[in-house]
């Protein structure tokens, strides 16, 4: 089978670049596909990644305190959720704003068409009257394109501790992109996962049965199918490991041969040395005192941190100034 080369096409030019760089890496975001979408569902409820469960707490017990300058103030406003996925967190609150008779428009925003279709069609199911338009696209894009309804007041989440696939440089920049999209005085809600014990850490990304290997392999079973590669993953091995240092836990996909990849929609031949790395993930910890940092760079001020009763999880509200 013949494929052509596009180099429109993201997908195509980031694997070229970084399968052709000195240090050889994969974009996570490139995770999910169909397959993909469904191994991170099944993630979400290993009991080893307790990300989701801690979070999914915070969210029921303080939901009100979230809402309330929003509830008070029985204005229109916007909901926008970077990287929505299923919406099994966020069904807490739009549940709680239905119940409450609030006028609001939501707008998830997910890189997969397939799970944004999947969540409109959920929810229409379950809130028939709720206004939801989805956004198909990257954050970046989502940001620059401005596709949420203007003069209105917004609050945005930003949940699941995603920021956290960012290192700090990356993250700033990321978090200014969003303070620059919203009004003075429009709130982010966002999650952090926290420093903590490195074995808990770790156990979340090399769970027993394989589905975070799984995960981070598919980004190999993309580019077989979708760029004509032969990657044999049988032949690589996933890494992950925790510096208690940085907070960073970053993923890697290990060659364990010496080997050539070829890869026909972009005529190009892959060379790995024995036991040469692919990195394909960054998930970084932060503690509060890194949080109110990250704040006050970004043009936000933390109003509130709301944290499970164990301290692994944060989400926390921010105004723009």
């Amino acid at each position: 089978m013949e494929y052509a080369i596009n180099t429109e096409t993201e997908f195509a030019r980031d694997v070229l670049e970084g399968l052709t760089a000195t240090n050889k890496h994969l974009s996570s975001k490139y995770f999910y596909d169909q397959r993909g979408d469904v191994l991170f569902q099944k993630i979400m409820k290993l009991p080893e990644y307790y990300l989701t469960q801690k979070e999914f707490s915070i969210l029921d017990q303080y939901k009100d305190a979230i809402l309330q300058p929003f509830l008070s103030s029985g204005q229109p406003f916007n909901l926008v959720e970077m990287g929505a996925g299923d919406g099994l967190k966020t069904k807490i609150l739009l549940r709680y704003l239905q119940d409450s008779g609030c006028n609001y428009t939501y707008y998830p925003i997910d890189i997969s068409g397939t799970v944004l279709e999947q969540l409109k069609c959920d929810l229409k199911q379950d809130f028939p009257s709720m206004c939801i338009t989805p956004i198909t696209g990257t954050y970046k894009r989502a940001l620059e394109e401005q596709k949420w309804e203007e003069g209105r007041r917004n609050l945005f989440l930003f949940l699941g501790a995603n920021i956290g696939n960012f290192d700090r440089e990356l993250a700033v920049n990321m978090l200014r992109r969003i303070s620059e999209a919203l009004n003075a005085g429009d709130y982010l809600l966002i999650g952090f996962d926290l420093k903590k014990d490195p074995e808990v850490i770790l156990q979340a990304y090399n769970d027993p049965k394989g589905v975070t290997r799984d995960f981070n392999l598919n980004i190999l079973s993309r580019i077989n199918k979708e760029l004509g590669g032969d990657f044999d993953l049988a032949k690589f091995k996933h890494w992950p490991m925790y510096d208690p240092l940085t907070g960073e836990c970053r993923s890697y996909l290990i060659s364990m041969e010496t080997q050539k990849v070829t890869i026909s929609g972009l005529d190009k031949e892959v060379y790995f040395e024995k036991a040469e790395p692919i990195h394909t993930e960054v998930s970084k910890k932060y503690n509060n005192y890194e949080l109110g940092q990250l704040a006050e760079e970004s043009g936000f001020v933390i109003t509130r941190d709301f944290e499970d009763k164990e301290h692994f999880f944060t989400d926390s509200l921010w105004q723009k100034q």
